[in-house]
Parts: C-alpha cells; structure tokens; sequence
C-alpha cells in the first residue's frame, strides 16, 4: 500500500477523502487556490500546496499545475475527488507516465465512458435503451436549433464533459436551444476546459436512479444498490436517498446487472455509478456513466456499511475486492440534502460572503454496524444516524469562484419515515447566518406530501415551485406549537429581566400568565402555568399543550418538546418577539400583554417601496452582457442581461412590456444583491 495520497481537489470532498486517508494510515496532501489558503481541506490535510490563482481553470483543472504540485510533495496516489480532473483522462494518462496510481479508472474507461458522447455510442452499441438524441459534435447555435427541432422539443442540451448540472439547459423552442447552445458552451469551457455539447431528448415526467457498481482490476464487480436523485433544480440533484421508494427487487436487480455488465465492457475499475431514466412502469433507459465518485456516495455508504473512499484506494493499490455481490445487504434508508449558498426566495440565485454562523447538527454514528464491518440484518428500532460532509467552517468565505455547496447533510434510520423525521430535526438543528442558503427550502421538501409518498419526478421542484419558493405557510397545529413554546420562552425572558431589574427575587413569580401570541397572520390568547418540568400552555380555544427544554435567554436554538414530539427552533430577538425559523418557515412571532396586543391591532402597516419599474439584480455576480440600451423597448420574457456568478450564467429577463429609460451597469462590472442595474417607464 502506499503511504501519501494527494487529493486533486477541495471542499466538502477533499475533506471526505481526508477522513478516509487518515483512517488508514495514509498521508494526505491537498493543493489550494488563493482563494481557499484558509480552507478547511488545507487545514485537515497532513502537507498543503499552493497552485494558483482562484479561477479553476487557472489552478485546480490545469494539469501541469497539479502534477507539479504531486511531485513536490512525493504523493504515490492521487484521489481526483468530483468535478475538476476527476473525469478528464489525460490527467490519468500524465499520473500512469508519471508512475502515481490514479484512485479512479484505467485511461480508457474514463476515454470510453467518462465522455458523454462516447458512452451514449457504445451503450446503444452494447444493446442498453438509451434516450433518442443527437451525439456527434454540434458547431453552432444554428446547427443546435436544428438538431432540436429534429430530435423534438423539448431537447436537453449538455456538455460532453459535464456533471454537476454544469453546461446542461432544457429548450422548449429555439429561442431557448439557441440560448441554451451559448450559455452551456461558456459553462462547459469554464468547468471543465472542453465546450463540446450534445443534444437529446428532453423526457417529461421522469426518475432519476443511478447504480453504484464496484469494480477491481481482477475481472470483480458488484453493485450497492440505487439512489434515488430526482429531486432536482436546474438539473442538479438537490436531495438523494437510498434506496429508492419506487424500484422493485426485480428491477433493482436488472439495473445492477446491466450497470455491472457495461462497466465490465469497458474493461471498467474502481467506484463509478451508472444513471438511468425510469419511467412509471419502471422501464429504464441509460443516460450516462460517471467513471467517478458520486456527490451523493454517502447514502450508499450508510445503508450498505461499505466505505467507497477506502475500496477505491485499495482497488488503486491493485487489491482484489473482498465483497461480493452475496454480502451487499441493503440496511435501514439514508436521505442527503445538499446544502447550498444560494437563496431560495431569489429564485436560488447563488449568494456569497462569509458564514457568520455556521453550527451543523451534531453527528450521530448509526447504531447498526456490525463487528465485521458490515451492516447487521436488523436494525435496532429508533436507531438513528446523522453525518455531515462538509468544507466550511464557522468564520469562512463561500468564494464567488466554485461550487456554492456548503455541506451534504445525512440522516439513515431503519425506516423512510424515520429516516424524514431525523432529517427534519437536522435541517431544523442546522445553524447558518452571513449568506443566502436552502435550508427553508430543504424543510419544505421533507413536509412535501409528494415526497412523504415517495412519489415525486425530476419535474418535483418544477411543478410543485412553477414560481419560485416563498417559503412555507405552517399548519393550524404547526402555529399552536410554536405559539405555545414561544409564550414558554417568552416567560422565561420575562423572569429574567424581572430578577435583573430588581422587582422580584428568586422565590416570587410575579410575572403575568396572560399572554397574547400574534404568528403567521393568527392570535391567540393563551394562559400559562408553569412548573419545575415545564409549562402548559392553554389556548382560548380550548388547545392545551405541554412545552418542556432548556432554552435561556440569548440561545440560538431552542430543543424544545411540545407534548412530547420534539419542536426544533432557530431564534432570533425581535421587539416584542422573536424571529422562529423551524420546517422552512421563516416567522415573526410576537408575545404581548394584553393590553399591548389590542394596541397593536391599531398600529399601521409598512408598506414596502415599489420596485417595480426597476431591474434589481438578484444575487452578486459579474455582468458578462447587457442585452438592450436605454430607449429599447423590451417586451415580457426577452433578455436584458447576462449575470455570472460561481460559474452559472443567467439571463435576467422582463417581467413585464416597458421602455429603458436609465442602464447604471455595463459588461465587466462586479454588481452586489439588490443593485439596480437598470430603470424602465
């Protein structure tokens, strides 16, 4: 085995790696851009390596840089992570010249397969369904939009050398396929050094369900199992779970052979996973093979036991796999949510700045493993497992220049349901301030009835959010809830204050039990009688609740239960109140005397500025082009401009049929959220 392991990589699954290397006793090395000279990954690394500049292009995916980098540092082995040179063979072919073992496929697996293009001719060659669409290369946007019309909209154009949702736009008309061309090409070139796109057909209402297989270089190969990824966004998978609620023993086992099957073709080593498109009688057609570790690996890992960081090393290190395809049990459910910086009530535009906050759930290990190191057939009943694969920290920048994931957030528990109700505690546990970021959203999908039945498409977040997020009206029982531990807090404050101020003492309780709490439009009056234990709280309407936990004034968090179910808060001090965030609500909540809440039913509404007749941009980013100028008449839904920010270009268009009356910004200016970039009459 070797002994120093570089990880071509950074973030969230450097760190991973890290883990994985440390456990076995390996060296690590991590390389680094200017931007991420504090990052957690050069921190956790045993050696670290400067290589450029922030852009990627001009540090991370430049070979020469990384093998230099490799050379300096002595490093036998080079784990490429995802995205960057994790798919780009002829950085493997420069580490087999260079006599460093690559932890991912043999150059021709990654040439064969890791190209979309490729791997689409050789599927169909092999027999495998795959989805009608256009692989050769495609010159021009004009080429584009008539090989869309060919293939028949609506078509998905995508980069060859893609994943991530990078260099990938759905076109419903050739206005969108024209656009689309452009903006995937500039993707592309930025994340991955190749502009080559294909095009195929866009097919509605699908699942997407991908197979891990496993291969060693001794003809081995097996399956983990499937993940279900069809919850996405801009064709970038959001939430993930193994298995999925909607594959059979039957299909599962079909899909595995053939994804074994069509590694093994390619003469395939290594972790690699093999995506498919399943429709609703669960016919399944191949899309691509990502000759890579997968963002979303760690579900796999929760619910079969097996550590796929280690096997890849060890496949690396020319061993045989010691697991067979008798031993892959697959134990419990996992769900991951990716945490992202981007704002969920800005349309999920990507935001950017420094985490002034940043307090994860505590991980839990899972009960269930074994001694041997595999999962135990039965799981105990209310085991519960949280992990948290993260490359921030409390303090740190989100950069304008990568990825904007901050962490991929794990729940596993015996069942579906249990493994919902733990992610719900985590997501509600996750502490995030400084930046923009989902979790609201992530909360509305785990309370998402369609999601609950398992019964959600890739079209999910499309139909269910077809104007965007606006985050999460709570139930009847829901406000009661967080009335009732609201008033309980509220009290506790209340005595406090009491007893700085000098008018009562520690053996008197003179604070009032009348309260009126105002929440999400409703108000309730409630009378609260406390005890050593707790409080009940009692509503006009006859609700009677028991609110129990250790909230003090000033914590961020409240680990409250309300009638024994447990209530999860993040809090913030508002006047007379506080700001509740909880299940993807974010709620003002006020508690008065009586006597103030009739006050405050007379107080007038603030009524917010009108921008409407102003084109604000939405997130920071950079102009890459203004599309009109001032006396333009625009018409709703054509192109104002163009705005790029952590490598995802987006066209800002109108809402609405106006004249350009003032454009304050033009192409190569750094624009912050809120900036009025241009006016209209």
């Amino acid at each position: 085995m070797f002994t120093k392991i570089l990880i071509a990589n950074r973030g969230e699954i450097a760190c991973r790696v890290i883990k994985t290397a440390r456990k076995m006793g390996l060296t690590s090395v991590a390389i680094y851009s200017d931007a991420d000279a504090q990052a957690l990954h050069v921190q956790m690394a045993d050696e670290a390596i400067h290589i450029g500049p922030p852009p990627a292009n001009q540090s991370y995916i430049v070979i020469d840089k990384v093998m230099a980098a490799i050379k300096e540092s002595g490093a036998q082995a080079v784990h490429p992570g995802y995205g960057f040179l994790s798919e780009n063979s002829k950085f493997a072919e420069a580490l087999e010249a260079a006599g460093v073992a690559f932890v991912g496929p043999p150059v021709g697996a990654i040439e064969k397969m890791g190209d979309k293009i490729t791997s689409k001719k050789i599927a169909k060659e092999a027999g495998v369904s795959t989805v009608p669409g256009y692989m050769g290369l495609i010159a021009d946007a004009d080429e584009a939009v008539k090989i869309s019309n060919e293939v028949g909209y609506p078509v998905m154009l995508k980069a060859s050398a893609g994943g991530g949702g990078k260099g990938m736009r759905i076109a419903w008309n050739d206005q969108e396929a024209r656009e689309g061309f452009q903006a995937s090409k500039n993707e592309a070139a930025n994340s991955f050094g190749d502009d080559r796109i294909f095009i195929e057909k866009f097919v509605t209402q699908p699942r997407h369900i991908e197979i891990q297989v496993l291969c060693d270089a001794h003809g081995n190969g097996i399956y983990l199992g499937e993940r279900e990824c069809s919850i996405q966004r801009r064709n970038q998978k959001v939430v993930e779970e193994a298995p999925s609620p909607f594959l059979d023993e039957a299909t599962r086992k079909a899909m595995g052979e053939q994804a074994v099957a069509l590694a093994q073709a390619v003469g395939y080593t290594s972790a690699g996973t093999v995506e498919f498109i399943v429709d609703g009688d669960k016919n399944f057609y191949f899309l691509e093979m990502n000759t890579r570790l997968q963002v979303e690996h760690p579900v796999t890992e929760l619910i079969t036991g097996v550590d796929l960081v280690e096997q890849m090393i060890r496949v690396a290190n020319g061993e045989k796999l010691t697991i067979t395809q008798d031993d892959i049990k697959l134990t419990g459910w996992s769900i991951e949510n990716r945490l992202y910086a981007e704002d969920p009530y800005r349309g999920f535009l990507p935001s950017i700045g420094r985490l002034t906050r940043y307090r994860p759930p505590q991980e839990v290990a899972a009960g269930p493993l074994s001694d041997n190191g595999k999962w135990a057939d039965n799981a105990p009943t209310g085991a519960v497992a949280v992990r948290n694969d993260t490359g921030v920290y409390e303090g740190g920048e989100i950069s304008m220049y990568y990825d904007p994931m901050i962490a991929k957030l794990c729940t596993w528990a015996p069942t579906r349901a249990e493994a919902i109700e733990a992610m719900r505690v985590a997501l509600d546990s996750f502490e995030v301030e400084g930046i923009g970021h989902n979790l609201p959203f992530l909360s509305a999908v785990m309370d998402h009835p369609i999601f609950v039945d398992g019964t959600m498409t890739t079209a999910f977040i499309e139909e269910q959010y077809p104007d965007g997020f606006e985050g999460v009206e709570l139930a009847e029982a829901d406000l009661h809830r967080i009335a009732a531990a609201s008033a309980a807090m509220h009290r506790v404050g209340e005595i406090r204050r009491a007893r700085v101020s000098g008018r009562m003492d520690n053996h008197e309780r003179k604070v009032g039990s009348h309260w009126n709490v105002a929440v999400q439009g409703q108000s309730y009056d409630v009378v609260i009688k406390a005890d050593k234990a707790g409080a009940t709280v009692e509503f006009d309407d006859g609700t009677v609740l028991r609110v129990a936990g250790d909230w003090t004034p000033g914590d961020q968090l409240a680990t409250m239960t309300v009638n024994e179910a447990p209530l999860v808060m993040k809090v913030g001090k508002i006047s007379g109140g506080f700001r509740i965030r909880t299940r993807g609500a974010d709620l003002r909540v006020h508690v008065r005397s009586p006597r103030q809440a009739e006050l405050a039913r007379k107080m007038p509404v603030k009524v917010a500025p009108d921008t409407s007749k102003m084109l604000l941009c939405p997130m920071p980013g950079l102009v890459v082009k203004m599309d009109v100028a001032v006396g333009d008449e625009v018409q709703e839904g054509q192109t104002l401009c163009t705005i790029e920010a952590m490598k995802m270009e987006n066209n800002l268009r109108a809402e609405r049929k106006g004249i350009v009356t003032k454009i304050n910004a033009e192409a190569g200016d750094s624009l912050a959220v809120d900036d009025v970039i241009m006016e209209f009459e």
